[in-house]
């Protein structure tokens, strides 16, 4: 998917709305164990719910890699029920270099046919260009994220005062364009998102921190905003888990529908 598919998404639905299915089987509700699929059963209904209101979803690979092969097997079939016009996350966090890094790759690109996958990018940009070699797929990559431990690495300054993050932001630039790298950038970091902003003004950004772990929407919006909305904000256990009970799809929905509300709101301000 290109950046203007994206944005047109955006535009029809109002809602710059990214679900993150973190299905863990310890948090589904009770009575789905007993299915034969009790993972994918969850993710169909969650998306076939919310999908009015979502333009990206994104699987979390730790919760389906957990279940081994038939983990695997599942994430297939859930992104095959997400509509073919909402952008995909395979949130992975890989990056290793030369032919492993294109191996992920094609793993999530051609094979899994993905529209995104994060990428960590620690090793450099030989760990990170390979993935830069597909058509209209995309690498978000981690630049200040909204962890505890993000402040072991991401804002130590170097010798003139610049902190790590702000050098991820300017050297990634070279290696790709807005058209293929989004950033991923905490949302409980208000201010801080300006910051990156001001470095990267045309990139979208990958937002989680929202709703469970306190990051502000109006902030986010505030600080990241830009002319083509820039933003992906991901909510996952404010909306996915928001009940334990058999009406935990429809009251998903309805905590997705909150935020697109919101979300319109915010568009119609700052666009």
């Amino acid at each position: 998917m290109n950046k203007a598919a994206l944005f047109s998404q955006i535009q029809q639905k109002s809602s710059f709305l990214c679900v993150g299915l973190d299905a863990d089987m310890d948090k589904i509700p009770a009575h789905l164990k007993s299915e034969k699929d009790p993972i994918f059963s969850f993710c169909r209904q969650i998306i076939e719910e919310t999908a009015d209101f979502a333009v990206a979803y994104k699987p979390n690979i730790a919760f389906f890699e957990a279940l081994g092969p038939q983990g695997w097997e599942t994430l297939q079939k859930v992104l095959e029920v997400i509509p073919k016009e909402i952008f995909t996350i395979a949130d992975a966090k890989r990056g290793d270099i030369g032919n492993t890094s294109k191996l992920y790759a094609k793993a999530f690109f051609e094979k899994m046919d993905f529209d995104s996958v994060t990428v960590a990018p620690y090793m450099g940009a030989d760990s990170v260009t390979p993935f830069l070699e597909f058509e209209d797929k995309w690498v978000i990559l981690l630049a200040l994220t909204s962890n505890a431990g993000s402040m072991d690495f991401q804002l130590i300054n170097d010798s003139e005062g610049k902190p790590l993050y702000q050098t991820v932001l300017e050297k990634s630039q070279s290696w790709g364009s807005d058209e293929n790298i989004m950033y991923v950038v905490g949302a409980t970091r208000g201010e801080l998102i300006g910051e990156v902003r001001k470095v990267v003004p045309n990139h979208f950004f990958l937002v989680p921190g929202v709703g469970a772990q306190g990051g502000s929407l109006s902030e986010v919006a505030k600080y990241g905003m830009n002319s083509s909305c820039g933003l992906l904000v991901n909510s996952s256990r404010g909306i996915i888990y928001a009940s334990p009970e058999k009406d935990f799809a429809k009251v998903a929905r309805f905590e997705a529908e909150k935020l697109q509300i919101e979300m319109k709101e915010l568009l119609d301000k700052y666009l």
